[in-house]
């Protein structure tokens, strides 16, 4: 059913049992691959699959859970990001070389997920939903100020005492100019 090419976990999709197959395992990713460079693992992922073949078409369920460590964009302060998440997911055979594959996509087509040659690798699967469970920005509270552009302390720890001016210099004319108008 299953067979292993060093530490990956291929799944031949000719041997999938009827009822499909259940997957419950730990998977220890590196920093390296993941899409946030700084994003360190606490834990390992933990992934509960269900994987099922319908026609020739491969359906997985699953959830994915892990607890990382991000830098704040705004303050750059590390904080703990527990990832949970869970997915649907459809993959099709892939039967074309891959130039006709290229030449025959439509622009719906490009969202589809594909297998080939029938086997499908779980690890890559589980790493591609690890990586889209990610913030865009990882921020340590939607509320974070970030750092003081004067002193270059952090906002958030009330060591800042700087004055802000809400006005933008550039904009004092734009506003003379609506002020006037009125």
């Amino acid at each position: 059913m299953t067979y292993s090419e060093g530490k990956k976990m291929i799944i031949d999709i000719h041997k999938l049992p009827k009822e499909g197959l259940s997957v419950s395992k730990d998977f220890e990713f590196s920093s390296d691959v993941l899409v946030e460079e700084s994003a360190v693992f606490f834990e390992p992922v933990r992934a509960e699959l269900t994987i099922k073949k319908v026609g020739e078409n491969v359906l997985i369920k699953g959830k994915i859970t892990t607890r990382l460590s991000f830098v704040c964009s705004r303050c750059l302060v590390p904080f703990e990001f527990p990832i949970d998440s869970s997915f649907d997911l459809v993959y099709f055979p892939e039967e074309l070389e891959e130039e006709e594959i290229k030449d025959q996509l439509e622009d719906e087509d490009l969202d589809k997920l594909f297998y080939s040659e029938a086997k499908l690798d779980v690890e890559e699967v589980v790493l591609e939903q690890l990586n889209i469970a990610f913030p865009i920005r990882p921020l340590c509270s939607e509320d974070c100020q970030g750092i003081c552009p004067v002193c270059g302390k952090i906002i958030k720890s009330g060591r800042c005492v700087c004055v802000m001016k809400d006005t933008d210099t550039r904009l004092e004319k734009f506003k003379i100019f609506i002020r006037d108008k009125r």
